[in-house]
């Protein structure tokens, strides 16, 4: 049993198993460790594995149903049912006829089942159940991030999106109604002094303004929460599509880059969830209030309409322009934010070096090209808002004193305008007038918002390790590792990084890599991780093909220890356990001994739950690497990697590290690389490389003997014991 079976029911057991079967009958590999347990309760609901199936690239759902409903579903595969006793099991056949159908348990092979009718699955089953079947499209996390994407992430809210359409065209109506009834207020009231009337009208106001109250309220409501959803679901969308890309896409973008381009998604939730959702809710108040503007005066109305159509041409005039200045202030702020964050990151060296007044100076030409930019998008932007100006003042005003020219100078009788007509005109004429502007205006956003997507699309439509990560093999690691003829290089590079490098090692082997810088050893161990999988040559693990295995599978199977280590924010405890939150106190304390890390923890004030800062500044680098250590053991992995793990370390902890070595490869497949040879005289094999080149392999003495680069390494790193032998002393006799 694993480490992480220990803590985990049967129950939770049967339910996660009977999924990884159906899945299995579907083509996909799920594996039981990578389940997200660590915020379930003991028994996994069926929501939560319906997720957990989705995300793996099939399609699931969890329903509840009645056995009548079960027995009808047809072209289905197995389904898995929820038992009332907590476990779960499959239907693989159902006979309507007969009533009855086939039922097997989640780990048992297949045919092995039972038949059962009707009224015995009732007694044992909940009424819960799951569905999954293969995915027929794409899925919404796999497409490319683009304005269509978008698009369809809103439509999602068709419930939300319904509701707020019926607001707003009952908001439209009640609308109407105010300029007709001070229309009849001016026009017959003043006339004839009916105050009756007049007390009538003023009571229709109250309650129409009620009204629109009440139901523009529940429709900011309803806007609300469908906001918080598109921005909860565009949130959670892009921090998966940043975890799924590779590594080496963060090694070669700058930080300060991807994390700028990244901030442009919270402008885009922004505008999806505000000025858009206002400016089509306007329009469709647009749509109700033409027909009557055109029913009281045609010549009023297309005068508003041309009016509006001038300020939309002229903001399309200026777009070209706009986008060329935008272009340039996002490049501008893209640098900016790159400065800041580089600076932030590299504080320490920045201190040490006393460089403060090179980044100043750096920042300062960063903020002068941003404030240039911005300046000349303010100004082109200005440009266009002061000449639409007086296009929006003539609808505002403009449009008053033409009817009130229309009816002085035309005969009595003729216009069809009377002074109500055109106070009630004016009225539902602001009223059409601002939508058109604020859509005209809006062509100006999304020109800004479609160069955000841009930036945001050059991070989320990288090449995903989703796929990788989703299929292939999973097999069971004993630790046999092979190369033949393994070639690399690195994008851009002009060497190669790895020439046809070939060797064998058996399983259980302690393997040391050794070279000049620049040799080839961390590129091994990159490759064996899956980081880079566009290799030439074979390289097998118990003969599988890397690229054959699954990479979450084969990332798992690895505990791996490199130079520079991160610890997370949090206690020394939730470090250890990061990679399996649901390990137990007892399996933390195992991994610190073994790491050599118990001695100082039970020193620190609150032993194994102090909480450890931000960049790790309360723990020594020696301290650090032991945490790293413990961390990579705490999941038992067949295979550990140290990359450099011991470099940071203090001769002390060195010696205690290297005293467990032994004891931490028992079981286990381990590849060590260091440029201290003095840690590597232990390991069973010792790889040499030189230039990217296998050069030899070895134990250490038959190494010293026959490979000159190793024995010159050797001589280097030890010449300083010769020196330091102490000469004689005489003393003199008194």
């Amino acid at each position: 049993m694993s480490v992480s079976d220990r803590t985990m029911s049967r129950e939770a057991q049967a339910r996660i198993m009977a999924v990884v079967r159906v899945a299995h009958h579907h083509g996909a590999d799920l594996d039981p460790a990578d389940y997200p347990r660590e915020s379930e309760g003991p028994v996994p609901a069926p929501a939560s594995l319906a997720a957990w199936a989705t995300a793996s690239g099939l399609w699931a759902r969890a329903v509840r149903m009645r056995r009548s409903q079960l027995m009808r579903l047809e072209h289905v595969g197995p389904i898995v049912v929820f038992l009332a006793d907590g476990h779960a099991a499959l239907i693989t056949r159902r006979d309507r006829e007969r009533g009855v159908c086939f039922i097997e348990g989640p780990t048992g092979p297949s045919g092995t089942g039972i038949e059962i009718d009707e009224l015995r699955l009732e007694r044992v089953w909940n009424g819960e159940a799951l569905l999954v079947r293969r995915s027929r499209a794409t899925t919404d996390d796999e497409a490319a991030f683009s304005l269509g994407w978008l698009a369809r992430l809103v439509l999602t809210e068709k419930r939300n999106l319904r509701e707020i359409l019926t607001a707003s065209l009952a908001v439209s109506v009640l609308q109407i109604l105010p300029p007709f009834l001070v229309m009849a207020a001016l026009d017959r009231v003043l006339t004839h002094n009916t105050v009756s009337t007049l007390t009538l009208i003023t009571l229709m106001l109250v309650l129409v303004t009620v009204y629109e109250a009440l139901i523009s309220y529940a429709r900011r409501e309803i806007v609300e929460v469908m906001s918080t959803r598109i921005d909860a679901r565009l949130n959670v969308h892009v921090f998966r599509r940043l975890l799924a890309l590779p590594i080496e896409f963060f090694e070669r973008s700058p930080t300060g880059e991807t994390t700028h381009k990244i901030s442009q998604v919270f402008k885009i939730r922004d505008f999806l969830t505000g000025k858009l959702v206002s400016t089509v809710l306007d329009l469709l108040t647009l749509v109700v209030l033409l027909p009557f503007l055109f029913y009281m005066s045609v010549t009023l109305a297309w005068m508003v309409l041309v009016a509006s159509a001038c300020v939309g041409g002229l903001v399309l005039a200026f777009l070209p322009a706009i986008r060329t200045v935008y272009a340039r202030l996002i490049a501008a702020e893209i640098q900016k934010g790159g400065t800041l964050v580089e600076t932030v990151h590299g504080m320490r060296t920045v201190k040490s070096l006393a460089i403060e007044d090179v980044r100043k100076r750096e920042w300062d030409e960063r903020v002068a090209e941003s404030g240039k930019a911005r300046l000349a998008a303010g100004r082109i932007v200005n440009w266009a808002q002061t000449l639409s100006l007086p296009l929006e003042r003539f609808i505002d005003r403009g449009i008053l004193l033409c009817g009130a020219y229309i009816v002085v100078l035309a005969p009595a009788g003729t216009t069809g305008i009377t002074a109500g007509s055109l106070i009630a005109f004016m009225m539902l004429g602001g009223r059409v007038a601002s939508p058109l502007i604020s859509f005209a205006k809006l062509l100006q956003d999304i020109e800004e918002i479609r160069m955000s997507i841009s930036q945001v699309a050059e991070v989320l439509n990288h090449p995903t390790e989703t796929e990788a990560a989703r299929s292939g093999l999973r097999p069971q690691f004993a630790g046999q590792i092979s190369f033949e003829e393994v070639g690399f290089r690195y994008p851009g590079a002009q060497s190669a990084a790895l020439r046809e490098v070939s060797f064998s090692i058996p399983a259980g082997t302690m393997l040391g890599l050794v070279g000049r810088s620049g040799s080839g050893k961390s590129t091994i161990a990159r490759l064996l991780q899956g980081i880079n999988r566009d290799y030439t040559g074979r390289l097998k693990i118990d003969g599988s093909d890397l690229r054959e295995i699954n990479l979450t599978h084969l990332r798992r199977s690895f505990g791996v220890v490199m130079q520079d280590n991160f610890l997370f924010r949090g206690t020394v405890r939730e470090n250890i356990i990061a990679g399996r939150p649901g390990l137990t106190f007892e399996d933390v304390i195992r991994a610190a001994r073994l790491a050599g890390a118990e001695e100082f923890v039970e020193r620190l004030p609150r032993g194994y739950e102090t909480w450890i800062e931000e960049g790790s500044a309360n723990l020594s680098g020696g301290q650090r690497q032991r945490l790293a250590i413990a961390r990579a053991l705490i999941t038992d992995p067949r295979l550990l990697i140290l990359d450099e793990a011991t470099s940071a370390l203090d001769p002390e902890s060195e010696a205690l590290v290297n005293a467990n070595l032994q004891r931490i490869a028992s079981g286990r497949t381990m590849i060590i690389v260091s440029h201290r040879l003095s840690s590597l005289i232990r390991c069973d094999q010792i790889l040499v490389l030189d230039k990217g080149s296998a050069i030899a392999i070895g134990p250490h003495d038959h190494l010293v003997e026959h490979c000159t680069i190793y024995k010159q390494l050797w001589q280097q790193q030890n010449r300083h014991l010769e020196e330091a032998r102490p000469s004689p002393i005489y003393l003199s006799a008194t």
